[in-house]
């Protein structure tokens, strides 16, 4: 990674929890009064003595979050204001890695409530809520960005997997074109211009292009850099320089709601005056963010995540990477969506607990993104929902309906991330699939890696 030095900025304050038991604008309920029939099931509690032994297991959690969506959606107001009292009591955000993924979940309920209207009392505790989740935006220096990435195979997997992949590709290439859609900021790119500097044939020229994204309808994603483009780009071409490698950085503001059009169209003109260099194209946990079918309630045959991928593809790259979270955000309907996301974000979660300290501000950090995640997923709709995973059986689908052959990852890459998960906790696996490896915590499919090229 980048060799920076600097100083780190002061913690932030620890989040409290959300009070809903004791808020003034009666959400303490009086559960013994409350008719049965609008209770979630007959033997709903009547007393916070019996939470901790009733609901407190994962299974029970997430009942409890999908019977709530639930009221939010038919807009049963008192039977939400029941359950969100439940879940705050059992699910405090300082608890265990389940009660921390359930006051995630409750969080962004509360949001969502408060936005369709469900639950007017709720104002001011989602006041409180979007305030405490602010404290979530940390933004990055270079050297804490480096350091956080390494901490967890969740981004170096698919660093190492790819870098193998390009590496291979690009050999005899003079000029490579890098073009990084990435969500981390071209953190991958040092290590590659590491194994690019010592290859037999000698270091390439590299031209490094970047998306200038404007995020309009939604918060941007983290991690977020504390770093301009410009000073990005010089320190990146420097860190090159140091390797005997010349670099040309730039930025094309592009959009990925608009399926990087304006980025495409410019790669595609250049392309007439740019003979003889590969062109690389490097997606790391970015095209999700690109609409598919479900942003729209048209009907459409294409959407604009395909036609992303063709635009792409008409540019006869020598190889396009793409790296993904391996779950399936997209379903229109909130308690499918809950499931979805209920049922693959605990993996974080639980992967925390292994090498953080509770209490750490990396943890926070690293919590904080996930937060970010599940607001996303469960309190927006429309354009501003725009984290919409699909699963790996998906991609490989667009990818070939756009008229690209899958590659595959020799045993050079496997190596290297198999030296990578060595690093970090036994519970991180590897699989290797005919469309590419696979990150596993547990046995559960976490990111997949795929490598292409045009047919």
């Amino acid at each position: 990674m980048m060799q920076f030095s600097e100083s780190a900025p002061p913690p932030p304050p620890p989040l409290p929890p959300l009070q809903l038991h004791q808020n003034p604008l009666g959400l303490c309920l009086d559960l013994t009064t409350t008719k049965s029939h609008s209770r979630p099931w007959p033997s709903f509690p009547t007393s916070s003595k019996t939470l901790g032994t009733t609901f407190n297991n994962t299974s029970c959690m997430e009942q409890l979050l999908v019977h709530c969506a639930t009221a939010i959606e038919t807009n049963d107001s008192t039977l939400a204001q029941q359950i969100l009292w439940v879940l705050n009591n059992i699910a405090p955000p300082d608890g265990d890695s389940n009660q921390r993924l359930t006051s995630a979940f409750l969080r962004a309920l509360l949001i969502r409530a408060s936005k369709t209207g469900t639950c007017a009392v709720l104002a001011a505790a989602v006041t409180r809520a979007d305030s405490d989740l602010a404290l979530y935006s940390h933004r990055f220096s270079a050297i804490e960005l480096a350091s956080f990435i390494d901490l967890t195979p969740w981004y170096r997997f698919g660093f190492s997997a790819t870098n193998s992949a390009i590496t291979e590709a690009v050999e005899g290439f003079q000029i490579i074109h890098l073009v990084d859609l990435s969500t981390t900021h071209c953190m991958q790119i040092p290590t590659l211009i590491d194994m690019l500097a010592n290859r037999p044939e000698g270091p390439p020229f590299i031209r490094l292009t970047v998306p200038g994204i404007t995020y309009s309808n939604t918060n941007p994603p983290p991690p977020l850099l504390d770093l301009s483009y410009d000073e990005l780009g010089a320190r990146l071409i420097a860190f090159a320089r140091s390797r005997n490698i010349g670099m040309e950085f730039r930025v094309i503001p592009s959009d990925f709601s608009q399926g990087f059009d304006t980025l495409i169209e410019q790669l595609r003109a250049e392309q007439m005056v740019c003979d003889g260099e590969a062109l690389v194209v490097n997606c790391q946990m970015m095209l999700h963010y690109v609409p598919e079918e479900t942003v729209s309630h048209e009907i459409s045959h294409l959407s604009m995540r395909s036609c992303c991928l063709k635009a792409i593809r008409s540019l006869e790259p020598t190889i396009i990477t793409l790296v993904e979270e391996d779950a399936d955000f997209t379903d229109s309907d909130l308690v499918g969506r809950l499931r979805s996301a209920f049922n693959f974000l605990w993996i974080p979660y639980d992967a925390v607990e292994t090498f953080l300290p509770k209490g750490s501000d990396q943890r926070r950090w690293y919590e904080g993104g996930v937060c970010w995640k599940i607001e996303n997923v469960i309190a927006h709709e429309g354009t501003q929902r725009v984290e919409r995973l699909e699963s790996r059986g998906r991609w490989v689908q667009r990818m070939r309906g756009a008229g690209f052959r899958g590659l595959g990852f020799g045993e050079e890459a496997v190596g290297e991330v198999k030296a990578m998960l060595d690093e970090h906790a036994a519970g991180w696996g590897l699989k290797k699939e005919d469309e590419g490896l696979v990150l596993s915590w547990k046995g559960h499919n976490v990111v997949f890696a795929t490598a292409w090229a045009p047919c």
